[in-house]
């Protein structure tokens, strides 16, 4: 019964370790979408009015 505690000690180490990483991750990642939408030029879909199909 000694070791009981330190290995509930130890999956809980890991849990919050896991949601460390989880959060910095996502927070790299949003971080970099708005950095991407930023540096993606403005397009327009809309097609002239003189456009003919072959």
């Amino acid at each position: 019964m000694g070791n009981k505690p330190d290995i509930i000690r130890t999956i809980v180490f890991i849990f919050a370790v896991g949601l460390v990483i989880t959060g910095v991750t996502t927070t790299i990642q949003a971080s970099e979408d708005k950095r991407s939408a930023r540096d993606v030029p403005v397009t327009s879909f809309v097609q002239a009015a003189d456009y003919r199909r072959n």
